[in-house]
């Protein structure tokens, strides 16, 4: 299988989510993705209803019941962002399809996600490092058993490696967005 970076889909999208399992680095990538586009940036943890928080610390894996709440206040606000700015950035998990067909529907526009692909062993070493406040390292297995790998044929995707710098993967996604030429920095 390559790593490399899939194809930019073609569909334009003013809200881009990026998206993988926990400590892949949605919310780094995210934020420093925003920062290149001068667009807001949204970290889907800080959407969670308290009673997921709750579960997740615990060590307990979220339902497909307790996302939806989340997802559709996660969804609604990256709407506005978006309405506000010409362009929004979050970070969530989206690890089904249903998940990020939802999303796109409560946007009421296209979305472009952003997988950050990597191994279990990867991820787990970045995951034992890291501090988080209620995401435990036994939910690693619950997240791969529950992620549903993106298909670019079929989905509004474009998959980078977890591996790469993170200014990498901002060039990398930046690149592919012809349709917001005016936000890049670098040019």
């Amino acid at each position: 299988m390559s790593m490399a970076p899939s194809p930019q889909s073609s569909e334009p999208a003013r809200i881009i989510i990026v998206m993988g399992v926990s400590s892949s680095g949605k919310s780094t990538v995210g934020a420093a993705l925003g920062r290149a586009l001068h667009a807001s940036f949204l970290d889907g943890d800080k959407y969670h209803p308290q009673a997921n928080v709750e579960k997740m610390r615990a060590g307990t894996p979220l339902t497909d019941e307790d996302r939806w709440p989340w997802l559709e206040r996660l969804s609604l606000a990256l709407k506005e962002a978006s309405s506000r700015k010409g362009v929004a950035v979050g970070a969530c998990s989206a690890l089904k399809k249903s998940y990020r067909d939802f999303i796109t529907e409560k946007a009421g526009e296209p979305v472009l996600f952003v997988y950050l692909h990597g191994d279990k062993q990867v991820i787990g070493e970045r995951m034992a490092k890291r501090q988080h406040d209620y995401m435990p390292t036994s939910l690693l297995d619950s997240q791969f058993a529950t992620l549903e790998r993106p298909d670019p044929q079929t989905e509004n995707v474009q998959e980078v490696p977890v591996t790469d710098s993170v200014d990498k993967i901002v060039r990398t996604v930046v690149g592919g967005l012809d349709h917001l030429k005016s936000f890049r920095r670098w040019q």
